[in-house]
């Protein structure tokens, strides 16, 4: 129902006149962006803390994440705290070596931080403010570039800016 559900909420956003789609997500929603990344019409995802991509555990039968980061179309940004305990440096670096080994156009970040110190803001003291500040920098630079300018899109443009787009 993840990629149905992601599929439909595309769909809309084309009917809408969106011309350029995007995806951003945290922890479960990290990987659920990583997997909006693999249609074809996704321009850019932001990955915050994208868990259990290395597992495959998505859902009650598993998912097959790590084997689909090849048909990655677009452009991902993956961000993960260093003392992340959900995502720990194997599972990183799992991650990275299939990105690397498919060619995947991707940037990554690892942060001096645990998991979800974006949004922990009152609870269990992971939330830092100056680097989520900074991280959003990075997210905030792909998506006007990609889904605002559509440059670097790799499905026609050629790096060569169209305008701005609609949505």
């Amino acid at each position: 129902a993840f990629d149905t559900d992601a599929r439909a909420a595309l769909d809309w956003l084309k009917s809408q006149g969106c011309e350029r789609l995007g995806a951003f997500g945290m922890c479960l929603g990290g990987h659920l962006a990583a997997r909006c990344a693999m249609f074809s019409d996704v321009s850019a995802s932001a990955c915050f803390f994208a868990t259990d991509i290395h597992k495959s555990s998505l859902g009650s039968n598993g998912d097959d994440s790590m084997k689909r980061l090849g048909d990655i179309n677009g452009e991902i940004l993956f961000i993960f705290g260093r003392q992340d305990s959900h995502v720990d440096k194997a599972g990183r670096d799992k991650i990275k070596a299939e990105l690397d080994r498919c060619d995947t156009n991707y940037s990554w970040i690892e942060v001096n931080a645990q998991h979800a110190f974006i949004r922990d803001e009152l609870s269990k003291g992971r939330y830092d403010p100056a680097i989520t500040k900074c991280c959003m920098t990075f997210v905030m630079e792909m998506f006007q570039r990609r889904l605002v300018y559509g440059l670097g899109d790799t499905r026609g443009l050629k790096g060569k800016s169209a305008g701005p787009a609609k949505c």
